[in-house]
């Protein structure tokens, strides 16, 4: 019975150390929370996780996000921790489309992240690879004014050219 208080407070102890997570899990999850906030258009909970240097920046590139490009898919798509355990480097696969086209595009976005004293934050984005424009990047759009024919086929009734 002597024993039952050291017992309980090393029980507890035990299960506290175990839901401390690594920094690597930190940031993975922090990238994913705000990715996903990204997504559905939760923009309080998205400035929480960009860093102060690259709000402006932040702002800049996603403010036609809701509006003139919709997000349908937001998932990452690479993870690695930087040299130091300070910085990773986080690849998402972005899946829009601007609602005048229905065209589906895929851009593919490089973030770094910083821990800021335990807090991790988004402190650059660039675009790595496929379609442009999903960033606010200058873009031409060209539309073809030519009149297409109607997409319904002719009908055509069995029997109705035969002679009799």
């Amino acid at each position: 019975m002597r024993h039952f208080p050291l017992a309980v407070a090393l029980g507890v102890f035990a299960s506290g150390c175990a839901t401390i997570s690594s920094k690597p899990a930190r940031a993975q999850e922090a990238a994913q929370d705000m990715n996903m906030n990204a997504r559905f258009g939760r923009s309080q909970l998205v400035a929480e996780r960009i860093a102060p240097t690259e709000k402006g920046d932040y702002t800049r590139t996603h403010h036609a996000w809701g509006t003139d490009v919709r997000v349908t898919d937001a998932e990452m798509d690479g993870f690695h921790m930087k040299p130091g355990d300070e910085e990773a480097e986080v690849n998402v696969r972005v899946a829009w489309y601007r609602p005048d086209e229905g065209e589906l595009r895929t851009t593919v976005l490089r973030q770094t992240w910083k821990d800021y004293k335990g807090a991790w934050l988004l402190s650059h984005e660039e675009r790595a690879d496929g379609d442009v424009g999903l960033l606010g990047e200058r873009i031409v759009i060209l539309k073809d004014d030519t009149p297409r024919p109607p997409a319904q086929f002719p009908t055509i009734r069995i029997g109705a050219n035969e002679e009799r």
